[in-house]
């Protein structure tokens, strides 16, 4: 069954200052218990800020290390998921759900990948 690597996009800017509602978590608890149960869920987390976070590039033969926050960057990976899915239909179908559980203030963009069988 093909796996996926659901990344969540979210613009650091435009979080609340206080994170998610006690009612966001509350939902979104349900939900991924409802995912974990259905035998779909592997992994998710989210993410620090990236203010916690190192860039580290290769580039012209040389490494560099860049620290946070990365303001250049509108949208960042807030979080990510890897699923089991019958196909990446289904995918989208969890995830559309996820996205649904946060209130209307939220930006949130999620992109959807297959992970290549090895």
């Amino acid at each position: 069954m093909p796996r996926f690597l659901t990344l969540i996009r979210v613009d650091e800017k435009n979080v609340p200052a206080e994170g998610p509602s006690p009612e966001l978590m509350e939902r979104m608890g349900k939900l991924l218990e409802e995912i974990t149960k259905a035998g779909v869920m592997l992994d998710t987390a989210g993410l620090t800020p990236t203010s916690d976070g190192s860039r580290v590039t290769w580039e012209g033969g040389k490494l560099s290390v860049t620290d946070g926050p990365f303001t250049e960057s509108k949208e960042v990976i807030g979080g990510y998921s890897i699923s089991q899915c019958k196909d990446k239909a289904e995918a989208i179908e969890w995830t559309k759900r996820f996205l649904s559980t946060h209130e209307d203030y939220w930006t949130i963009t999620a992109e959807v990948r297959q992970i290549a069988k090895d």
